[in-house]
């Protein structure tokens, strides 16, 4: 495990002051920013800029989002201690320790199996136990554990997925980019009942894709 020393922790207090400035209210999200050590999910060539308020690719074609936009998905997300959150992309993992570290009982899915076991590793290290990490197809979602209380999503997706929207308590919050390749729009929806809902458009955002299916190990070696 990396060192995380004082220059760290005075990079990512003024990150944080960043973050204020840029419009995120949220003390719990600002305390949870300001204590997650971003450069652990990075390679170490990157990480004298792990905390600058910049995506950096992670591999398998993915990579970590910027802080703001960490930020804002979490805070629009309202995490409450007592909540079950399902997190459709895992990635660096960095999102999803945000998440645990405001208290929720998490679980996290990624499709890209070698991603899905470098950041179990690195998440298992980290002591994050209340992140239960699953290997699948977003857009399956996770009928096991369902229902959650709250979801969200870290890739742009085409429209909102049904079968994720079905997993959502009623009274529970989906947080979701929703539009083209290019860019997408952050949404906010809140389930009214099983078949209706309250949209909120939180503007213009980008991320990867949202693919479905999965990329195994074995399939990537041909």
């Amino acid at each position: 495990m990396r060192k995380d020393n004082h220059r760290h922790q005075g990079l990512r207090s003024q990150l944080v002051q960043e973050l204020i400035v840029k419009g995120i209210q949220d003390e719990d999200v600002l305390a949870a920013i300001n204590t997650v050590p971003r450069h652990f999910f990075l390679d170490e060539a990157f990480a004298e800029w792990a905390y600058t308020d910049k995506a950096f690719q992670i591999g398998s074609g993915q990579t970590i989002s910027q802080p703001y936009t960490v930020a804002k998905q979490t805070e629009l997300l309202e995490v409450k201690k007592s909540d079950k959150i399902l997190e459709i992309g895992t990635g660096s993992g960095y999102q999803a320790c945000i998440l645990a570290y405001l208290g929720c009982k998490l679980y996290t899915i990624e499709r890209q199996e070698e991603l899905f076991h470098k950041t179990s590793a690195l998440l298992n290290a980290m002591k994050f136990h209340q992140i239960r990490t699953l290997f699948g197809d977003g857009y399956q979602g996770s009928e096991r554990f369902a229902p959650f209380d709250k979801i969200i999503i870290t890739a742009g997706a085409s429209s909102i997925p049904s079968i994720l929207f079905k997993q959502l308590k009623i009274g529970g919050i989906m947080v979701i980019p929703v539009g083209d390749t290019s860019s997408q729009r952050m949404l906010r929806i809140k389930k009214i009942s099983n078949t209706s809902y309250i949209e909120e458009d939180h503007g213009n955002f980008s991320f990867v894709p949202f693919l479905g299916g999965t990329n195994t190990l074995a399939a990537a070696r041909f």
